[in-house]
């Protein structure tokens, strides 16, 4: 009997031993420090940003090539030559990845992908979860589970505070460039994921610890949360005080669980150090 393999881009930031763990099989993007490129993970983030400082250069960030896709997946079929490939791709606005993925497929009928519409934490929910339920389900079809991450993508919630508006200004991922300015104002601009694009929607004033409970509200307060899970990711340099007011806010909320994550450098490349995540999904 065939089964699933799920793979993603490590910019969904799932730890490689979780990843192991679950079956998970990550495909490394790419990130290059002035003349250097290094696969995401390479590196900590945090000696990421300080090879970038001592360079005096802001990272830049690029998605798996269509020859990274094939390794991962001539290996997985040569290892497992009945098993069947569920990619779970990070935004398609965002990147070429999903385009790779697409490209290398061609020739391997095994081979399906999906678009999440999400990066970082709000890819990676996405991508446990329907691991999860293909753990549950091993008769499931390669059609069934890729309804199932659909419906979970279309109800996940996704937002961060960045922590350096100039790493978003160089990779030139924010969509309305207004915002960009905020830093002069000290304003800390919320960055959603919307329809798979980076979007700053909503100005904060104040501390990164009352911007970062006004996130949460933000985020969670405008419909009903499942209230199974919430993931939280942060960037070098984030205070633990901030860690520890949102995980209590998140519990008070009535979030079952409360996980968080570190940043890989990809994510890192965009969002600076200091940044807060948050993700979880709406009730279906």
């Amino acid at each position: 009997m065939s089964h699933i393999v799920i793979t993603a881009e490590t910019g969904c930031d799932i730890p490689a031993a979780e990843a192991a763990e679950l079956g998970i099989v990550l495909v490394p993007m790419h990130v290059s420090l002035g003349s250097r490129t290094i696969d995401d993970g390479e590196l900590t983030s945090a000696e990421m940003l300080e090879q970038c400082r001592q360079l005096g250069v802001l990272p830049k960030t690029s998605g798996c090539t269509p020859g990274d896709f094939q390794v991962v997946f001539d290996r997985i079929h040569e290892t497992d030559p009945d098993a069947q490939i569920l990619h779970l791709a990070y935004s398609a606005v965002t990147t070429c990845s999903l385009e790779s993925a697409i490209a290398a497929a061609q020739g391997r009928g095994y081979v399906t992908a999906v678009d999440t519409a999400h990066v970082t934490i709000g890819q990676g929910l996405v991508v446990r979860e329907t691991s999860r339920w293909v753990a549950a389900h091993p008769g499931a079809t390669v059609a069934e589970a890729r309804a199932f991450a659909e419906d979970l993508s279309s109800r996940m919630r996704m937002a961060f505070l960045p922590g350096d508006l100039g790493y978003l200004r160089a990779g030139g991922r924010l969509s309305n460039a207004a915002f960009l300015g905020a830093t002069l104002l000290k304003i800390k601009p919320v960055v959603e994921l919307l329809e798979g694009k980076l979007v700053a929607t909503k100005k904060l004033r104040g501390s990164m610890s009352s911007a970062s409970l006004a996130l949460v509200d933000y985020l969670a307060l405008r419909e009903e949360f499942d209230p199974a899970r919430i993931v939280f990711v942060k960037s070098p340099g984030l205070p633990d005080q901030v860690r520890d007011l949102v995980t209590d806010h998140a519990r008070d909320l009535g979030f079952q669980e409360v996980e968080w994550y570190e940043t890989g450098n990809v994510i890192t490349s965009h969002c600076g150090p200091g940044a807060l995540g948050v993700a979880f999904a709406a009730r279906g």
